[in-house]
């Protein structure tokens, strides 16, 4: 499982389940929308600190952006 890919998806998940755009994502954040849009994409590789603090954003563990779905599996 390619991680990138793996918190992309659960990043865009999460956000969405939220109903927040990336734009408004972003804002809360603090990193950028095309940040944003690059993790979900699975082309970032966030550092254990950005995991953090974008779970932190999200209001959820950093445990659920690394966990895979049954999809996933």
């Amino acid at each position: 499982m390619d991680m990138r890919k793996l918190v992309g998806r659960n990043v865009r998940r999460i956000r969405l389940l939220k109903t927040l755009t990336q734009e408004q994502f972003a804002d809360i954040s603090g990193f950028g929308q095309q940040y944003i849009s690059s993790l979900e994409n699975g082309r970032r590789n966030p550092t254990v600190v950005t995991l953090y603090e974008l779970a932190k954003a999200l209001g959820v563990s950093h445990m659920d952006l690394v966990r895979p779905n049954r999809a996933d599996k």
